[in-house]
């Protein structure tokens, strides 16, 4: 069984920035993308962004240009760097991973951006 832990989150002011880590308990060489979704409280979830084997990323509007999805296969991690943050960035961000049939999820960590 894949475990996904995530770590980075924590309370920042309108215009800072957080730097989001998820490590996987196996390699993430083979991955087919990993990513983060984020859920804030009375909202559905929704994909932050993602990151594909082939290296191409996907974002969402909301957040693009502001926040770069990245990896380092040597240490099985993928990274959300943040910046320009938003109240309404304010979420539970979890990891998530899909290896062909097998989809994971991490616990979550929360981001809250108020000043």
């Amino acid at each position: 069984q894949v475990q996904l832990v995530e770590s980075g989150g924590g309370l920042v002011q309108p215009g800072g920035s957080l730097r989001l880590s998820c490590v996987s308990s196996d390699t993430i060489n083979s991955i087919s993308y990993m990513g983060w979704y984020r859920q804030a409280p009375g909202k559905q979830r929704e994909m932050v962004a993602r990151i594909f084997n082939s290296g191409i990323t996907n974002y969402a509007d909301s957040v693009k240009g502001r926040f770069t999805i990245s990896r380092d296969n040597a240490k099985n991690t993928v990274y959300l760097q943040m910046n320009s943050l938003k109240p309404e960035d304010t979420a539970v961000y979890t990891c998530n991973a899909v290896w062909g049939f097998y989809t994971y999820w991490g616990q979550g960590t929360q981001v809250t951006v108020s000043s």
